[in-house]
């Protein structure tokens, strides 16, 4: 298959085959044993504080998330965006702006965490008994919020290396410095073990930050900065938005499945979800760090800002196929892995959970144009209104008629529609074109991908699992030789 022309003479080595490749494969390695840290964390949790000690971590943990990402308004990837797209004339000053309003929202988040301790404790634990956590928990928000504001500005200015090497250490010095605490202290080592983990990644990531940004520092002045101001708190509140209403979405989503559907219909969806989205997170959080902040960098320019999502796509779609395809026969495997034998039923939704997995890759690189050229208004409807209604809907509709099973196919008509509807929204508003190589990966991906799958349904497991293995044998070997193939005619 030949490279095609109008991709092959964008002279951005940064936006290469071989750029972009490296950066997904060394940001998803990191992402894999960030997930294998996380997972030992909570084994080690499981072995010494038991299950009711797992149940008061989850909580402090989701606590301190949920009051982080509401401190954070939106911020992170705002930064990422206006970083990334700014000169050298301009860095300076938005990297005082964006390190102003971190901070500034990092000391609010850890404010209101101590001062609604009580009332925190009340609602998290239905007593007053864990308020002075609560208050020690505020140092734990305070460094997550100020340290994911380092991260963006790194993420911003493209330093991969420094952005994983911090986030790898950060994590295992918090994993082995915050175990004993659960040895020594049990259930009260839990949140000085969080604030141990984010104090870590804080400090390699001012450190890192500092070494990429020596010189000449300007003060945050507010008459000056007034507009990189209003630029960047307007883009983070939508972000905010959106991001709450996916939540809401979801909320609302498990509050029908338990009203309409069986006690456990809830919990198996969740362990159903956990899993797909802690095996596609490991590529779909590596393209987001690597591929947004190149998008933003040049999205004044439609040609190059083409050229940019027609290499991601091509990626994406020659990585997700075979990754996606294995999920659809290692269901099982996965399962008894990370969950129990008891939870087996759900086989079949994972199967068709991971044949979504390849639809949804393939819109991705188009959902992120909107909002790397800052059309907030666009980015909020489709995004935050028109993308949660559709799985709102589509999820309830399916569970209502089909069970369970029906989220499956929920998942796969929504990102079905969705990536119709992104192409032709992209198309019209901004010129995107896809390139012939990015629709022959494309049609590569999803043919095969549920070609495994209807292998996935034979009643006979020798012939079914011979076929999906043919087929995954198949989409590998496609993807690695036009992978080597792009490499070579790469840039």
């Amino acid at each position: 298959m030949a490279q095609d022309p109008e991709i092959a003479k964008h002279d951005g080595n940064e936006n290469s085959y071989r750029s972009i490749l490296k950066g997904t494969s060394l940001l998803g390695g990191v992402q894999m044993l960030q997930i294998l840290v996380n997972l030992v964390r909570g084994k080690f949790v499981a072995m010494f504080l038991g299950p009711e000690g797992m149940g008061i971590s989850s909580l402090f943990t989701s606590s301190c998330n949920t009051l982080t990402q509401f401190s954070s308004v939106g911020l992170n990837l705002a930064i990422v965006k206006d970083v990334a797209a700014s000169d050298k004339a301009t860095s300076n000053h938005v990297l005082a702006v964006a390190m102003k309003l971190t901070q500034l929202t990092a000391v609010a988040g850890a404010l209101c965490c101590a001062l609604l301790s009580p009332l925190l404790s009340r609602i998290t634990f239905g007593s007053d008994a864990y308020s002075w956590q609560f208050v020690l928990l505020s140092l734990a928000v305070y460094l997550a919020v100020s340290g994911n504001g380092k991260l963006a500005v790194l993420q911003g200015m493209h330093e991969l290396k420094r952005f994983t090497l911090a986030s790898l250490i950060g994590a295992l010095t918090g994993l082995f410095v915050g175990v004993p605490l659960y040895y020594f202290f049990g259930n009260s080592g839990i949140v000085p073990a969080l604030v141990i983990l984010f104090l870590s990644t804080w400090i390699f990531y001012t450190w890192n930050l500092r070494k990429v940004t020596q010189g000449e520092r300007i003060k945050f002045n507010m008459a000056v900065h007034k507009p990189i101001v209003k630029r960047l708190l307007s883009l983070g509140l939508v972000l905010m938005a959106t991001n709450l209403l996916i939540t809401l979405s979801i909320y609302i989503l498990n509050i029908f499945l338990r009203k309409y559907g069986e006690v456990d219909s809830v919990g198996l969806y969740q362990a159903a979800n956990s899993i797909t989205n802690q095996y596609s997170g490991v590529v779909f959080t590596a393209m987001s760090v690597d591929y947004f902040p190149r998008l933003s960098k040049v999205n004044d320019n439609r040609s190059k800002v083409n050229d940019i999502v027609n290499r991601q796509a091509q990626i994406v779609a020659l990585i997700i196929a075979p990754l996606a395809i294995l999920m659809i026969i290692s269901a099982p495997l996965l399962i008894r892995i990370l969950l129990t034998d008891s939870f087996l039923s759900i086989t079949p939704l994972i199967r068709w959970m991971g044949f979504g997995i390849i639809v949804k890759a393939l819109s991705f690189p188009m959902g992120y144009i909107a909002f790397a050229k800052g059309d907030k208004r666009l980015f909020f409807w489709l995004e935050g209104i028109f993308s949660n209604i559709l799985f709102l809907v589509l999820s309830c509709l399916f569970f209502h008629f089909y069970g369970l099973i029906g989220l499956g196919y929920s998942m796969v008509a929504e990102n079905t529609l969705y990536l119709c509807i992104i192409a032709v929204v992209t198309h019209l508003k901004y010129g995107y074109e896809p390139s012939k190589g990015t629709a022959a990966s494309y049609v590569s991906a999803i043919l095969l991908g549920c070609a495994c799958f209807i292998f996935s349904y034979v009643t006979d497991p020798v012939i079914c699992y011979i076929g999906m293995s043919l087929i995954f044998l198949t989409s590998g070997t496609i993807s690695f030789t036009y992978l080597r193939h792009l490499l070579k005619k790469a840039i």
